[in-house]
């Protein structure tokens, strides 16, 4: 379990060297965003996903990867938003919302640790596309919370399931760069 925690940190560190570059270039623009429409944000790239693992085409060129790695960030940034609320004015600095950042990774990665301890890290015998599933059933729920105006009865919270989506796209990315060696992959 060593390995995937350290695994976990590296995609993660790759994810955040994104967000850091789109931050650099379009400010906090995103703490506008309410928290459906940022779920909205990961429906469309998880609709893109099972496109492009359906029908083995990319008209827009988008890999796998891409697609990962902005569902990583998106999930975040709805954790963000869950605990600031969106905002009109975008004061924030550069540095604490990538403290915000930081802890809401570190949690993901707690949660990941307690989760793989017991399950048997069983992601590691699924199929891409199933983690893709999972992360469209997880958009959906999600989508169903917020139209129920973020009540549920028995379940977990829209938190939780960003974390998880946060998480399954996490394994995704694992689970591609060790299939292609770190290579991009546009395979099923």
């Amino acid at each position: 379990m060593v390995k995937t925690s350290q695994q976990f940190s590296s995609v993660i560190q790759s994810c955040r060297s994104l967000f850091i570059k789109k931050l650099g270039d379009y400010g906090p623009s995103f703490r506008v965003l309410r928290t459906p429409s940022l779920t909205d944000q990961i429906y469309i790239k998880v609709k893109n996903l099972r496109n492009f693992q359906t029908s083995g085409l990319s008209k827009v060129g988008e890999t796998q990867e891409e697609n990962f790695v902005a569902i990583v960030n998106y999930a975040v940034i709805g954790l963000i938003q869950l605990e600031k609320g969106a905002t009109d004015t975008l004061d924030e600095e550069a540095a604490e919302i990538l403290a915000l950042y930081d802890h809401f990774t570190d949690r993901a990665l707690q949660l990941m640790e307690k989760k793989n301890h017991d399950y048997g890290e069983a992601w590691r015998e699924m199929r891409i596309s199933s983690i893709t599933d999972l992360i469209y059933q997880k958009v959906l729920r999600t989508k169903q919370i917020e139209d129920n105006g973020g009540q549920t009865l028995v379940s977990e919270g829209l938190d939780a399931n960003y974390y998880d989506m946060l998480n399954y796209a996490v394994f995704a990315l694992i689970r591609l760069e060790e299939q292609t060696g770190g290579a991009e992959s546009k395979t099923r």
